[in-house]
């Protein structure tokens, strides 16, 4: 298999799981703790964003995390952030119901999320 589509499928694996973690914490913040939509959406970005570096640096790319990669990670992460919760207050504004409005959020955030940690983990600076 060509090593950048290996590497795609890989990335959309963990992405998978960093996903379903984040949507589930989501999810059980808002239906059962009672938490606003955006804490929510945000404390389960933040707990995937621990799982989903480690698992990017070691499964995905195939590197060991350093503290560099890391920040790079985080600033990838910030710029995905604010594109998530942007999304996730249009949709929740145009009327998307708050069990589902993450979904459009992530089949838009997620592509450009690849993009911008793959050049974190390919860049050739450690």
């Amino acid at each position: 298999m060509h090593r950048s589509l290996s590497e795609i499928i890989r990335f959309g694996m963990v992405g998978a799981l960093a996903t379903a973690l984040h949507y589930g914490i989501y999810f059980l913040l808002w239906r059962y703790a009672g938490f606003n939509e955006n804490i929510a959406y945000t404390v389960g970005y933040a707990l995937s964003f621990v799982a989903n570096f480690y698992l990017s640096a070691y499964f995905t790319f195939r590197s060991r995390p350093s503290w560099k990669r890391a920040g790079g990670f985080g600033g990838a992460h910030l710029v995905n952030y604010l594109l998530h919760i942007c999304l996730l207050n249009l949709f929740l504004w145009l009327g998307i119901p708050e069990e589902w409005a993450p979904l459009p959020v992530f089949s838009i955030a997620i592509p450009v999320n690849f993009l911008l940690v793959r050049l974190v983990f390919k860049s050739r600076r450690k």
